[in-house]
């Protein structure tokens, strides 16, 4: 049993080693292979394999690896790498074809099977004189271009190269004008092509350095006719040329294989091709053949316009009809779409000044189908829906007004406007023609059919062109048919139309009507105004009124304006206009209450020009005590104003957390709006009412009147903590007036009345 010992014979192979018994020992390996249970080759094999390959002999080493690859498959790559290196690479490329055949097959260096064939492809590419007729070279780098989309670019190259290798150049050549008609990226275009330009611009370097080292035969010393090197250098040159100008186009259907719904890119491609007709006309029919206008990125319709277009620009205005015949009956996604091919034929027959073709074209396109058939929203064909098209009947109906007659345009926006169809543009064009032709009421009927289809804001326009066009005819002789309209416009107007519409409704009283009605129009259209117009309303309401009526009548337009107003400039700005008002009067008091009013409204550390102006009122018509009253007012409001900014500040700046949305509706319901203005009892700087100003004038003047208010600051020293025994009495005598001088007469006038009344009594005397 000791031939069934593996250590035995490992010993006895090493001592025929040392003594270089090769035969010998070549026969023990096969006897322990033989004697030994097939689950202990594997201590065996490493030994003789590495014998073989350090013996000399390629043979033997060649029969060990291929023994032992039937043992173990998976030594199949390291017996490749031995070939290699051994330079045997057809034997080499029929191990690896064996490996990528076993479907087991497991790299034991980790190596993919993308790896592997990418190996195979380089050993068939590099030696195709030594592989066997057994490999189908082709057929393997085609299965490859199938399976690794990657890599395609290489082994195109790769399959072209093996039969440059084989010095067959038209297969090589065929194989690159497959390669650059079938590849599907950009990247793998740029390795064909450069490998395809480079192949060419060697063969041509390889014929021209022949004919320099070889002298051309002479005519007579051929048998049969040949091209000479010259010739054929020259075809070799053109096809170089050639290959060079179609690299645009070839990268253009590179682009078109990856999606060929792209539009822009058939676009493109007919650019390219726009020198040569053939092509361009091939590329256009191609595009709109194959384009799928539900998967089209881009706008498919303009292929058809481009196409016509080509024809046009060559004056072959027959084709450019058919093909427009065409586009028009293919399918579209919208209806624009096709409105848009509709458009471009009538531009295209006016452009060639083919006037009643572009009105006929014009016509069939906003003609309503006979039948219509009761389909699905989405499955009615486009065609059928096309003749309610906004821009199509914009476009018919000024061809109607430029190249028809006053009838059949009058026929023509009847129609739209039945259809509804018509914006608020076209009705307006429609009452303007009517207008220009002296069909006053029938301009007005259209601008009723109008406004009686569209609503606000979009019908803005035509009430204000509606109410132009009236005045502009009839001016007041048709007074209550224009207050009509004027009611009938502000019914649903927003307010910031209502209130332009106001203010023209009262100037057109002022001028036809009654003043009264024209003040309480004002009146409406100050009360009507949004935020951002109410001011100016309510100052143009007012200079009305002062205008008709008088100033006096013009401050109830005044209170009532500060008290509407809800913006503070607007409101500060109002009081400033009050005052101004007053003082123009001569009411000095109710211009100070009024300023006194507005001193909530501006803040004195942003607002300058308002507390400037009551300033110089105080330096004109006050005293000290009114200009102290101005001062104590204007820090009280300064207070007010930092506190609520340092208030405002800590509430962002604070931690407390926060509240949930129905207990702040709760807290806000609660509390008053911090928007409306207070009232002097609960601590703001003035009523609302007009009656706070009188308050307030009341209070100043009482101030004016009564003798001067002590110091605050004087210290009030305590007589009872006195450390004298008696009361000491200062004398006092009264100063001289020669002292003041006139500033004694000035006091004496300022002590007097100030009122309007007794400044007249004063001039008159």
């Amino acid at each position: 049993h000791l031939s069934k010992m593996p250590r035995l014979w490992l010993e006895y192979v090493d001592v025929l080693e040392k003594m270089r018994k090769g035969t010998q020992l070549r026969h023990a390996f096969d006897r322990a292979l033989r004697a030994l249970p097939i689950t202990q080759h594997d201590k065996i094999w490493p030994r003789y394999v590495t014998w073989a390959e350090s013996c000399g002999v390629q043979q033997t080493a060649l029969n060990a690896h291929t023994r032992r690859c039937m043992f173990e498959p998976q030594r199949r790559e390291a017996f490749c790498d031995w070939l290699v290196a051994q330079n045997d690479h057809g034997k080499a490329a029929a191990e690896l074809a064996k490996c990528l055949e076993d479907q087991d097959f497991v790299s034991p260096s980790g190596k993919s099977k993308h790896q592997l064939w990418m190996r195979l492809c380089d050993l068939c590419a590099a030696h195709p004189e030594e592989l066997p007729s057994s490999l189908d070279v082709d057929q393997i780098i085609r299965s490859g271009l199938s399976r690794f989309r990657d890599e395609v670019g290489r082994l195109w190259c790769k399959l072209a190269d093996y039969y440059i290798r084989l010095g067959r150049f038209e297969e090589a050549r065929n194989v690159y004008e497959e390669a650059v008609t079938t590849v599907v990226t950009a990247r793998d275009f740029g390795l064909v092509f450069d490998a395809y330009s480079r192949f060419e611009e060697s063969v041509l370097e390889a014929k021209m350095a022949k004919l320099e080292d070889e002298p051309e035969e002479e005519e007579a010393e051929r048998d049969v006719y040949e091209p000479t090197a010259q010739e054929e250098i020259d075809f070799r040159l053109a096809r170089l040329e050639h290959l060079m100008e179609r690299r645009p186009l070839l990268l253009s259907s590179v682009l078109l294989r990856q999606n060929p719904h792209s539009v822009s890119e058939w676009h493109a491609r007919a650019e390219i091709c726009k020198d040569d007709p053939a092509k361009a006309i091939e590329c256009y029919s191609d595009a709109v053949k194959t384009v799928d206008v539900y998967k089209a990125t881009g706008k498919p319709h303009t292929l058809w316009t481009a196409f016509a277009s080509y024809y046009a620009s060559r004056n072959d205005l027959a084709n450019a009809r058919v093909v427009l015949e065409r586009a028009v009956e293919q399918d579209f996604r919208t209806v624009d779409d096709l409105a848009s091919v509709y458009c471009y034929w009538v531009e295209m027959e006016l452009q060639r000044e083919n006037h009643e073709e572009a009105l006929a074209v014009a016509r069939k396109a906003v003609l309503e189908p006979q039948r219509r058939r009761r389909l699905h929203k989405e499955q009615i064909p486009v065609q059928e829906k096309v003749h309610r098209s906004s821009k199509l009947w914009s476009l018919y109906l000024d061809l109607e007004e430029s190249l028809g007659t006053l009838d059949s345009a009058r026929s023509a926006y009847d129609r739209c406007l039945e259809l509804k169809v018509a914006t608020p543009q076209i009705v307006a064009n429609y009452a303007s023609m009517l207008e220009e032709k002296e069909y006053y009421e029938d301009s007005f009927g259209a601008y009723e059919r109008g406004v009686a289809l569209f609503h606000w804001p979009h019908v803005r326009e035509l009430w204000f062109g509606y109410l132009t066009a009236f005045h502009a005819r009839y001016g007041g002789t048709k007074l209550e048919r224009s207050r009509d309209l004027y009611e009938q416009a502000l019914r649903k107007a927003p307010a910031a139309d209502a209130a332009t519409l106001l203010v023209d409704y009262a100037k057109l009283e002022e001028a036809h009507g009654l003043g009264r009605r024209a003040m309480a129009v004002y009146e409406r259209a100050a009360l009507a105004a949004d935020d951002e117009r109410a001011f100016g309303a309510w100052r143009l309401y007012a200079a009305k009124v002062e205008r008709a009526y008088g100033a006096p009548k013009a401050r109830g337009v005044y209170e009532r304006a500060v008290k509407a107003l809800n913006v503070d400039d607007d409101a500060k700005k109002m009081c400033l206009a009050f005052a101004s008002l007053e003082r123009g009067l001569g009411e000095v008091d109710r211009a100070r209450a009024i300023l006194a009013h507005g001193a909530q409204f501006a803040d004195p550390r942003l607002d300058d020009h308002y507390w400037q102006t009551w300033r110089d009122f105080e330096v004109q018509h006050g005293n000290e005590d009114t200009f102290r009253e101005m001062l104590r007012v204007k820090r009280s409001v300064e207070t007010a104003r930092s506190s609520a900014v340092y208030v405002a500040d800590g509430l962002l700046k604070t931690d407390a957390p926060l509240m949930s949305d129905a207990e702040a509706e709760r807290r806000m319901a609660g509390d008053q709006p911090a928007s409306k203005k207070r009232s002097a009892d609960e601590g703001g700087a003035a009523e609302t009412e007009m009656a706070a100003l009188e308050r307030q004038a009341a209070r100043i003047v009482e101030a004016t009147s009564k003798a001067p208010a002590a110091d605050p600051n004087e210290i009030d020293l305590d007589d009872d903590d006195s450390d004298d025994d008696g009361e000491q009495v200062l004398s006092t005598k009264p100063v001289p007036a020669a002292v003041f001088g006139s500033a004694a007469a000035q006091a004496a006038e300022m002590s007097e009345p100030q009122g309007a009344l007794a400044r007249f009594q004063k001039k008159a005397s």
